[in-house]
């Protein structure tokens, strides 16, 4: 005949696991599992009318997943494009009018933003992109 099984050492197996995944947490400062989403950073400027150069030659943002918006109210093309720590992403290439976006994920330190279209960068159409 099976003995009938007790309670308390149920109860005692649950309230273990509560404190051990409550200790997992402590020790882990709350971080989010593997595999959940990063915040996303969002910064925007704008290609200057008349100058091969941006309207912001500094832009600061906070590690983990970046996107950085350029519009073209120019009549050459442009795009925009980040460079650094081992990252080398362009946007797409725009006419007037048009957004180029470029999406990329940062460690703290310090990018240059670029357009990529020949001979911009080098006539001075580049920024210093910060990440802390």
């Amino acid at each position: 005949m099976a003995r009938p099984l007790s309670a308390r050492p149920l109860l005692v197996l649950a309230v273990g696991l509560v404190l051990a995944a409550f200790a997992v947490l402590v020790l882990t400062g709350g971080a989010q599992p593997a595999g959940a989403a990063a915040a996303s950073h969002k910064v925007s400027l704008s290609a200057d009318k008349s100058k091969l150069k941006f309207n912001k030659s500094r832009l600061t943002v906070r590690h983990g997943k970046v996107t950085i918006t350029m519009k073209n109210p120019s009549g050459l093309p442009h795009a925009i494009a980040v460079e650094g720590h081992g990252v080398d992403k362009d946007g797409k290439t725009v006419q007037k009018g048009g957004t180029s976006k470029v999406t990329v994920t940062l460690k703290k330190g310090t990018y240059e933003f670029y357009c990529p279209v020949d001979g911009h960068k080098a006539a001075g159409m580049k920024g210093k992109l910060v990440v802390s």
